[in-house]
C-alpha cells in the first residue's frame, strides 16, 4: 500500500472453499479519517458484468432464450453492424465482447445504439465482422441488463438480488437507494499532476429521479449492469467461490455446471475472454487464473480463482497511484501475489 500510495484496501482469500483470510486496511474516507472495515461496500466496476452474465445463464437454463439468438429479437430494436448487415449479432457475441459494438457514442442509455433514437448509431459498430474480432465494450452489458428484464419481467436490480445475492446470502446490489449509505466506501481518483486524491462524487449517484420514470427493458443502464454492483470484498469472494465450484455454493446451485463452464470457456483469442470471465497466466506465476477486473472512479478491483486447485483471491482498493504490469494494476497484482504466497502456497 505504501509503494502505490493506496488509500484503502480490502482483501479476501478462499482456499478449499473456506474463507481463510479477510482484512481491510487504510481509509474508507480520508476527509473524516474513517478506517475501512470488512463490512464496507465498494462499487466494484466491471466485475459486475459477471453478475449480469450469471443472471442470463439462469434465464437460458429456464428456456427463455439461447446463446445463438439474434440479439435484435431479444433487446427489441435492430442490432446490426451496418458494414455486415447480413451477419446476425448473437447473445453470445454480446456476452463475450465479440459483437463488434463499441462505446464511442457512450453507454449510459440505450438510445445511443437504437437506430430510431440516434442518427449516429452506425458509429457504435467497428469495421470488422461480428464474431471475427474482440473489443471490450460496456454498452454490451447494459443491453444485456435490459434483456434480463424483458425475459424475467423483473427490474434488473431486483432480479440480481432475488436470484443471486439472496440465494448466496450476500449483502449488496445495484440500486443505491436500497443499500445502507453508511457502508459505502468513498472512491478516490488520483491526480498525477497534483499527486493528490480527489473523492469521486458521482460514484454512488442514486439516479432516483430518473428511476421514477423507469421503462422496463430499456432504462436499465441507470443501474449500470456493466459496472454498478456494490458489495464487500468478503461477499464478493463468496460469490467467486460459487463460480470456482462451477455454479454451486454451500450445497445450493445458482447455475448449472454446464453454464458455469461456458462462462469460463474463452471465446476470443488472444484475449482469453469467455462470458464475462477471462483466463490469464499473467497474474500469479505458473497459474492459469479465471476471473475479472474492475476500474472506475479511482477504484481498482480484481476477483480471480483457480477452479481445479480450489483457491481464489479478491482485492479491492478505493484509490491508489496507478501503475500497470501485464495490463494489471500494480497494487492489485502485488497484493494478489503476496496473498498467494502467504495463504495458498
Amino acid at each position: 500500500m505504501k509503494k502505490f500510495d493506496a488509500v484503502g484496501l480490502s482483501v479476501a482469500v478462499v482456499k478449499g472453499n473456506k474463507m481463510v483470510y479477510t482484512r481491510s486496511f487504510g481509509f474508507k474516507n480520508m476527509e473524516s479519517n474513517t478506517e475501512l472495515k470488512d463490512q464496507d461496500i465498494f462499487r466494484i466496476a466491471s466485475i459486475s458484468k459477471s453478475f449480469s452474465a450469471t443472471a442470463m445463464m439462469q434465464l437460458l437454463e429456464a428456456g427463455k432464450a439461447s446463446l445463438n439468438d439474434d440479439f435484435s429479437d431479444l433487446v427489441g430494436f435492430k442490432v446490426r453492424n451496418p458494414k455486415f448487415p447480413e451477419t446476425v449479432i448473437t447473445l453470445k457475441m454480446v456476452l463475450s465482447h465479440t459483437s463488434s459494438i463499441n462505446d464511442s457514442e457512450g453507454y449510459f442509455n440505450l438510445d445511443v445504439i437504437n437506430p430510431d433514437r440516434n442518427k449516429n448509431w452506425t458509429k457504435c459498430y467497428n469495421s470488422y465482422e461480428p464474431g471475427k474480432g474482440y473489443q471490450y465494450c460496456n454498452l454490451n452489458f447494459n443491453m444485456v441488463g435490459a434483456v434480463i428484464e424483458k425475459l424475467s419481467g423483473e427490474r434488473f436490480d431486483q432480479y440480481i438480488k432475488h436470484h443471486i445475492l439472496d440465494r448466496l446470502g450476500l449483502y449488496g446490489g445495484y440500486c443505491v437507494d436500497s443499500l445502507d449509505k453508511n457502508r459505502f466506501v468513498t472512491l478516490y481518483e488520483y491526480d498525477s499532476v497534483s499527486r493528490k486524491f480527489n473523492p469521486a462524487a458521482s460514484a454512488y449517484n442514486p439516479r432516483s429521479d430518473e428511476i421514477r420514470s423507469y421503462v422496463m427493458g430499456y432504462s436499465t443502464p441507470l443501474f449500470s449492469p456493466t459496472g454498478g454492483m456494490k458489495i464487500s470484498a468478503a461477499d464478493l469472494a463468496r460469490y467467486m467461490t460459487m463460480h470456482m465450484n462451477y455454479g454451486k455454493y454451500n450445497g445450493g446451485r445458482i447455475i448449472s455446471k454446464k453454464s458455469a463452464r461456458l462462462m469460463q470457456t474463452k471465446v476470443s483469442e488472444p484475449e482469453n475472454y469467455g462470458l464475462a470471465l477471462l483466463q490469464t497466466d499473467k497474474l500469479v506465476p505458473g497459474k492459469i487464473m479465471t476471473g475479472h477486473t474492475g476500474s472506475a472512479y479511482g477504484l481498482y478491483s480484481a476477483m480471480f480463482f483457480q477452479p481445479r486447485e480450489k483457491f481464489g483471491i479478491v482485492v479491492i482498493t478505493n484509490g491508489c497511484r496507478p501503475e500497470y504490469t501485464d495490463a494489471f494494476n500494480g497494487l492489485l497484482k502485488a497484493a494478489i501475489n503476496q496473498l498467494y504466497q502467504d495463504f495458498i502456497q
